[in-house]
């Protein structure tokens, strides 16, 4: 794929971010670098954007259990805020498939089936998790969301996937069913199934619409086949009467008008309910957003600063809690949409939230006839490509443990709950984490005849140790966790030396820090190795590292001339101390060893 040309030509994503005002608020640079070339290129992709903005704000709105009006409101206002706040040129911020289960699950059990009730949750929900991203962005926490990786990732996002489209799937078929988790829709669809519940009508109208999107979406992906489902089915129910005639449930008539500012009524219980799934929100939205940010920045030639999308998603997400919507992320096929129609900046968001906001003002009857099977059908169509079936073959072939890891968190989203799976696959992911750092890799380390450099006796069982000598490697942090295996494991070499151990040099390149228990027990290991008259040296240590070591005082404790830059400089002072003379390397023989002359063995 050929990269479009960057909208500056001397401009690169190696750019200096913007200072003051302007690191803040994006929308000064737009304006201040805006081209008059521009300008029918966003309005067309702006009004292209508006098809897909309606049907997806109010089916994702009704996925998450909330009237279909909300998604449109959640839909205006974050356009706005991000056109001002957000820093990438052409994202699309709204109601997205990734948080819809999230919200149904943090708001739906406390709403107790009061759709005002679900409203106000909904709404302070999004304030809290804005709240959230916020204060992460301004502290520069942008690096939070590397807790979901690939594999936590793949298992949310298809076990949402499941859910929603099996929440979806009834209806399409024509009825409705009160089970708010997996396993009591599944349950309830069965029953509606086995009771001869399901509505011809509104499963012909669904299934000809879910053809019609994934058909173009599959053979013809530059055509709105969402809009085009969308008028079909509007046009079919309101020319036949579908509502009366066949019970077609519809959306009917929309609110006339714009969201009115209003502070959620939630009481201070209910909201400390709400805080873990706002966490889960800003979590999951933010880390959706800094992929996709990252990848549109890359692809236009320039640089968003990811600590700025925190603070422009948090706005976003206080005020379309504030005006009565719910929370938003950044859209995986709204910004597509955006891109293809020719967006050049956030001018074509706001072009979609304005021709939104123009249809509730003086058309909101325009939707009336709209099948609510038609909806559904949409929901299920995202959900289909929210799966991610590859990634996790993938996962399978190349690292069974992160496989292991996807799998806990689809079952744990789908059985358990999303809120409760996605933070119980984050916990095994850092128990993952410190299981390897607390137990990491060590090597014994010898030289190769012909090889550079000094390697590990378990990969290489022909390379020799220097008599006398230990060559030991750590390949981790050494902290509270591991400083006592990393004493075990010294002591443990020294006792496999096939010759009595006069030095022991650590190649402590890998060990990136050392804290203070791992300190004291570096002190320990040091008297303890003394006492059996053997020392303790250190090579390759990191600068910031020995800084550590000279806070703790054990740096003059050990000895400044015990830490070595390289393992060829430590050895060659250990040859020089005993007079320990190694193999000699004959270049000119074609590879041959010859015996030393100072009475080492050969091997």
């Amino acid at each position: 794929m050929t990269l479009p040309t960057p909208l500056h030509a001397n401009q690169s994503v190696l750019d200096a971010s913007p200072r003051g005002i302007r690191r803040w608020v994006p929308l000064i640079a737009t304006i201040q670098g805006y081209r008059a070339g521009w300008l029918v290129k966003d309005l067309l992709a702006g009004i292209a954007l508006t098809a897909i903005l309606l049907p997806a704000g109010m089916g994702y709105a009704q996925a998450a259990g909330l009237p279909g009006i909300c998604g449109l409101y959640a839909t205006i206002v974050p356009l706005i805020v991000y056109a001002v706040l957000g820093p990438s040129r052409i994202l699309v911020l709204g109601p997205d498939s990734a948080l819809i289960a999230l919200i149904a699950a943090t708001v739906l059990p406390l709403a107790g089936g009061d759709p005002v009730r679900a409203v106000a949750l909904a709404g302070m929900a999004a304030i809290l998790s804005g709240l959230f991203c916020i204060l992460a962005g301004i502290a520069r926490f942008g690096f939070i969301t590397d807790l979901l990786s690939k594999p936590i990732r793949y298992g949310y996002l298809n076990g949402i996937a499941l859910t929603l489209m099996v929440s979806q799937l009834p209806k399409v078929m024509g009825f409705s069913v009160s089970g708010q988790t997996l396993t009591g829709t599944a349950a309830g669809l069965v029953q509606g199934l086995q009771g001869g519940r399901v509505n011809l009508t509104a499963c012909a109208i669904g299934l000809a619409c879910l053809v019609v999107i994934l058909g173009f979406s599959r053979f013809a992906p530059r055509v709105p086949g969402v809009l085009i489902a969308l008028v079909g089915a509007t046009a079919g129910a309101s020319l036949f009467g579908l509502a009366a005639q066949a019970g077609l449930a519809v959306v009917g008539p929309l609110p006339q008008g714009l969201p009115s500012f209003e502070i959620p009524a939630v009481s201070l219980h209910e909201a400390s309910e709400l805080v873990a799934g706002a966490v889960a929100i800003a979590l999951v939205s933010f880390s959706d957003m800094s992929v996709l940010s990252r990848t549109y920045a890359l692809r236009g030639g320039y640089k968003a600063d990811s600590n700025q999308e925190l603070v422009a998603l948090g706005v976003a997400n206080v005020l379309s809690g504030l005006f009565q919507g719910f929370a938003v992320s950044s859209s995986t096929s709204r910004t597509p949409v955006a891109e293809a129609a020719g967006a050049r900046t956030q001018l074509t968001g706001l072009v979609g939230a304005l021709c939104v906001a123009l249809l509730l003002i003086f058309g909101p009857t325009l939707l009336q006839d709209l099948p609510e099977a038609a909806l559904g059908a949409i929901v299920i169509a995202a959900c289909i490509g929210l799966v991610e079936f590859a990634g996790v073959v993938r996962l399978y072939r190349m690292r069974r443990g992160e496989f292991a890891l996807s799998i806990v968190c689809f079952l744990g989203v789908t059985l358990v709950g999303v809120i409760q799976g996605m933070f119980i696959a984050v916990g095994l992911a850092l128990l993952a984490f410190i299981w390897r750092a607390w137990r990491p890799h060590d090597a014994i380390l010898g030289r190769i005849d012909g090889i550079k450099g000094y390697h590990d006796l378990e990969r290489h069982p022909e390379a020799r140790q220097v008599p006398g000598l230990v060559l030991f490697r750590w390949d981790a942090p050494l902290f509270f966790a591991n400083a006592a295996i990393f004493q075990e494991r010294v002591l443990q070499a020294v006792a496999a030396a096939p010759t009595p151990t006069r030095w022991v040099v650590v190649a402590a390149e890998p060990v990136t820090d050392v804290d203070t228990t791992a300190a004291d027990s570096l002190a320990e290991l040091n008297e303890e190795l003394q006492r059996a008259g053997i020392e303790l040296r250190f090579a390759e240590m990191k600068g910031p590292v020995k800084d550590r070591l000279r806070k703790y005082g054990l740096f003059d404790a050990i000895g400044t001339e015990s830490f070595f830059p390289t393992i060829g400089r430590a050895v060659t002072r250990y040859r020089e101390t005993y007079e320990v003379d190694w193999l000699d390397w004959d270049e000119s023989s074609g590879g041959t060893v010859t015996p030393s002359v100072g009475g080492c063995p050969q091997g």
